[in-house]
């Protein structure tokens, strides 16, 4: 998710500076226009670079509402995952409650859940992979399943549930 924001600020960033930058021709553009009109009158010429001018001044408007609506697009997706997260915590401590596992079991589930194998759960517990197999073997079995990714399934189908 970390990965995914940076992208997307960094493609927000890039283009409100295109924004700007076409801002600042636009500018320039009327500036000159203008300036071009008070001297000359106007013609065919100056009518066609006021019409350019104008569809540049267009297209900045929309790059900006484009870069506004990213912005509260990526607000909104925050929001989401958090409360998709929250949601997700809250059936683990619900499912770990039910199925009385040991505040070692709910750790060692938690860390499988987030898809970590024996050797890293042992690892991140400072514990034996032999200790975490059998705390494995215990949440399996309270949960009623006989895998990890049987484990995951049973969450993901509580999460996506249909109607």
């Amino acid at each position: 998710m970390i990965k995914r924001r940076r992208a997307l600020e960094r493609r927000i960033t890039m283009i409100a500076v295109v924004v700007i930058l076409q801002l600042a021709a636009t500018l320039f553009f009327l500036v000159d226009f203008t300036g071009d009109v008070r001297a000359d009158g106007m013609g065919k010429h100056l009518l066609a670079e006021g019409g350019a001018a104008l569809a540049l001044l267009a297209g900045v408007l929309f790059g900006a509402t484009q870069v506004r609506w990213l912005v509260l697009r990526a607000r909104q997706d925050e929001a989401a995952v958090a409360a998709a997260k929250g949601a997700l915590a809250d059936l683990a401590r619900l499912r770990f409650s039910d199925w009385k596992l040991t505040a070692a079991e709910a750790d060692v589930a938690l860390f499988a859940l987030k898809g970590c194998d024996v050797a890293e759960i042992a690892a991140l517990r400072g514990a034996a992979t032999g200790t975490v197999r059998a705390q494995l073997t215990r949440v399996y079995a309270k949960a009623g399943v006989r895998s990890q990714s049987a484990l995951m399934a049973l969450f993901m189908e509580e999460l996506v549930e249909t109607g």
